[in-house]
């Protein structure tokens, strides 16, 4: 692979035990400049402390990584500019100064990571790479929203996202699902069709001896985002009062981003715990035995479920939940979209240890070789060569 000048605009700093999709920076980032590539990576932020320890994990002398605060915005102006230029306000004057000077001395590829990137890719469409991790479209489906500011936030969410997927030509998508609807919207582009990268090694298999002795349920996620909580939503109103009929001594344990904010009509739900904004993940992952992950709707691939994977936790899903993975019911996870179907495959699994061992392990297997950095890393080198094949064809032309 001839090494190439890389441009990346990430809505995050690259952290691999940050958000979701921090973590698959940080695999992009690394394994483009272990591969020779020459690449400058602009993210923007809204907390310092990430800022410091990104810095740190990807030094100067290795790395030119260029990290940028959310700019401060308030009045009437910040208003004009949200509805004219919605998810813009991530990017501030001096991020947008620093990458235009980077793309003036010259590039091959401007990768845009998520939708809103878009927004500063529209003078160099010709040359961009956008990387879909998500549709709006589909995430909101199903929210009927009392709120007018939130309804009118939604449906500049759409328009943003029918813009973009119209205006660039090289499109990446992390699943089928959502490389179809890309195609329908845009019946000319260039889509590939490339998993989140997910670097295995860090996550410890969680031993037996180390697991809950207890029946644990388990669900993690942000539930300042429709999918994560309408998944544990569904758990704690619909699949968890069946569940405790069947299995008497199971319990709930739910943790993330303002959980407990979110899910303040369930704090004092007997047998349920709910915790918020945790700083390790993996005391969690280790303290239940089944990661029951069931969003009412939700599209791209599911960090929490790869995570549970990695550590060696079943997980009992929905289709969507395993969206972007070759997965088998019964074999990688336990796979259903009806209320009934979850229950009982949630059941059986707390049952049977034996169950258990051997789907974690396939599971585990499976991340390994579909999701694995250098796998995914020279899927997106290969969209690159595609890339500059297009632009030399049109040029000779």
């Amino acid at each position: 692979m001839t090494p190439r000048r890389i441009v990346i605009a990430m809505l995050e700093p690259p952290l691999p035990f940050g958000s979701a999709p921090s973590r698959w920076y940080s695999v992009l980032l690394k394994g483009l400049v272990e591969r020779g590539h020459r690449v400058t990576a602009f993210a923007t932020c809204s907390k310092p402390a990430e800022i410091d320890q990104a810095m740190r994990l990807f030094p100067p002398d290795r790395y030119d990584l260029r990290c940028f605060t959310h700019p401060q915005r308030s009045g009437l102006a910040a208003k004009v500019e949200s509805v004219r230029r919605p998810y813009s306000y991530m990017f501030s004057p001096e991020m947008r100064g620093s990458l235009e000077r980077v793309l003036d001395e010259g590039f091959d590829v401007l990768h845009l990571e998520q939708l809103w990137c878009g927004w500063l890719g529209l003078g160099h469409a010709d040359r961009s790479l956008i990387n879909v991790h998500f549709l709006p479209s589909i995430d909101l489906q199903e929210v009927k929203s009392a709120d007018w500011r939130q309804s009118i936030t939604n449906r500049l969410a759409f328009r943003t996202e029918r813009r973009f997927l119209a205006e660039f030509h090289h499109l990446r998508a992390c699943s089928s699902r959502i490389a179809e609807v890309v195609r329908v919207s845009n019946p000319g582009a260039s889509v590939a069709t490339v998993p989140f990268g997910i670097d295995s090694s860090g996550y410890a298999f969680i031993p037996d001896n180390a697991r809950s002795a207890a029946p644990v349920i388990g669900l993690i996620g942000s539930m300042g985002w429709y999918p994560g909580y309408s998944a544990a939503v569904r758990l704690l109103t619909r699949l968890y009062p069946e569940i405790k009929r069947r299995v008497p001594d199971v319990t709930v344990r739910i943790a993330g981003w303002s959980a407990r904010s979110a899910l303040r009509d369930f704090l004092d739900l007997p047998g349920v715990e709910i915790l918020e904004n945790l700083a390790d993940v993996r005391p969690f992952f280790e303290s239940i035995n089944v990661l029951l992950y069931a969003p009412i709707r939700g599209s791209g691939m599911k960090i929490k479920v790869l995570e549970a994977m990695s550590f060696g936790v079943p997980v009992v899903t929905t289709i969507e939940g395993v969206e972007g993975l070759p997965a088998e019911d019964g074999v990688h996870a336990g796979i259903a979209d009806d209320d009934e179907g979850l229950i009982e495959r949630t059941v059986a699994m707390l049952r049977d240890a034996g169950r258990q061992n051997r789907q974690r392990r396939a599971a585990r297997a499976l991340v390994e070789s579909h999701c694995s950095p250098d796998r995914t890393v020279s899927a997106i080198e290969s969209i690159y060569e595609r890339m500059g094949s297009e632009r030399n064809g049109f040029n000779r032309h």
